[in-house]
């Protein structure tokens, strides 16, 4: 039998601009607006909400779009498909990659700049707040050539403007972009990069994808193809051999020095507290190019886009890792307050009494397949896990504190939570669920569905 040919989506950086105005998901400004400061905190006043464009900049004649993807709204209108089914593509991205397309021309060398570069001059490149160390390009997606293994890794870092043609470039532990150039280390040469500001939805998703659901053999621009269902077209870098996406709004192009450090940070991040200052390599930026009336991009790394990146990727990560080894997984929930990322919502069926006990089995699972969750809960497929009220409900009324809470000391999670030693923590489990045995006398009062209609109210 001919296999299936994949749903195509359509993941272009401007069409998914067009389809968030059609849904009136952009709000623009109608006045000029600082890139010291004011942009930054308007984008956290409006944070979670619709996407904000700027089109008049104090000093820069380029727009900046901010808060993309905030919120579910804006993901779904800006893919133009609702949350599970973006899951769904995130999902089969990972097991299914289609090789990229190569072009010999691409909309974002369409102006290029070599000489006389000046990246603070020529990008609108945000402070956000006065306890920064400087000013940060946010929204780069690091593209690189693995220097041993050859394969292609795209991940977000953050870029420190240090000089005209220099920037620092943040590297965490674990993170593929730190072994590609502790690599290029080892053998002492300089590591080519490009940073890709706006692009195409699919490489910002694999981007944010990482540890065990994107394995270091993986080639992210082609797990960025099985995401759109089609081949993501590239194009080569004028400056070094990379391939990039083809119609990215901007590109920074150049190479990490391997010898060499300097002071970056602090900067505001995702959990809220400012990142400590460290050391951390030199990128010279030797051209930089961009499409015609370019948009650039930023993210507040202390806002809800930050979060929300990551998601659908680590719920679609969860449930394939959950479904294969339990089958008693209904759906799962990375919840807002948990920042996406630190705790989640096991939805459970159980069938018969022989599955009774799996709900735990779960919640252990999800620890190991998600290092940075700190706390799970399970609850029955009664329970809405999207609404806060209802999983409350089910913690009030079916969670028993001697019986159904279980920690795990000491366990391996994330290094920005500042409760922990150093990411080391422990972790809360809680069932919530009903015993399958008493699922009768837990049973919920239900009320006949009736009709209501516009014109039944007295106003």
């Amino acid at each position: 039998m001919k296999p299936e040919t994949p749903p195509v989506l359509s993941t272009g950086f401007r069409e998914a601009v067009a389809r968030l105005r059609a849904a009136g998901r952009v709000r623009t400004l109608n006045r000029e607006a600082d890139p010291d400061y004011e942009i930054a905190s308007i984008m956290k006043r409006l944070d979670g909400a619709e996407a904000l464009f700027f089109p008049k900049v104090k000093g820069h004649g380029m727009p900046v779009l901010g808060n993309l993807l905030c919120s579910q709204a804006n993901c779904e209108a800006a893919f133009g498909v609702g949350y599970r089914e973006i899951r769904q593509f995130v999902a089969r991205a990972l097991g299914n990659p289609i090789a990229p397309q190569r072009l010999t021309s691409a909309p974002c060398q369409e102006h290029v700049y070599k000489e006389q570069l000046d990246v603070g001059r020529l990008l609108p490149v945000l402070r956000h707040t006065e306890a920064d160390s400087g000013r940060f390009i946010t929204a780069g997606i690091v593209v690189v050539q693995d220097p041993e293994t050859g394969v292609y890794n795209a991940s977000y870092h953050r870029l420190q403007l240090l000089g005209p043609r220099r920037t620092a470039v943040k590297l965490d532990f674990g993170r593929h972009l730190r072994l590609a150039y502790e690599r290029a280390q080892k053998l002492k040469k300089d590591l080519p990069i490009a940073v890709c500001l706006g692009t195409d939805l699919a490489v910002h998703y694999t981007a944010a994808t990482m540890g065990a659901q994107m394995p270091e053999s993986a080639d992210e621009l082609a797990v960025a193809g099985g995401l759109r269902g089609s081949p993501l077209p590239v194009v080569k870098c004028l400056s070094n051999d990379l391939w990039i996406p083809a119609e990215t709004e901007i590109v920074l192009e150049g190479r990490m020095r391997w010898e060499g450090a300097v002071r970056e940070g602090p900067f505001a991040e995702f959990i809220g507290y400012l990142s400590p200052e460290g050391d951390a390599p030199v990128f010279d930026v030797e051209a930089l190019t961009h499409r015609t009336a370019p948009i650039y991009p930023a993210i507040n790394g202390y806002g809800r886009e930050t979060v929300m990146l990551r998601k659908y990727v680590m719920e679609a990560s969860l449930l394939k890792a959950l479904q294969a080894s339990v089958p008693i997984i209904e759906d799962a929930e990375m919840t807002a307050g948990g920042l996406h990322r630190f705790i989640a919502i096991l939805s459970v069926k159980k069938s018969s009494p022989q599955q009774e006990g799996l709900q735990r089995n779960a919640i252990l699972a999800a620890f190991a397949t998600l290092k940075d969750l700190d706390l799970v809960i399970a609850v029955d497929d009664d329970i809405d896990i999207r609404d806060p009220v209802d999983v409350e409900y089910a913690l009030a009324t079916r969670m028993e504190a001697s019986r159904d809470l279980f920690v795990i000391p000491d366990a391996r999670g994330h290094e920005y939570v500042r409760a922990g030693n150093n990411g080391v923590v422990s972790k809360l489990g809680i069932d919530a669920t009903v015993p399958f045995e008493e699922k009768a006398r837990f049973r919920r009062a239900t009320f006949r569905d009736v009709e209501i209609r516009d014109g039944d109210w007295l106003t």
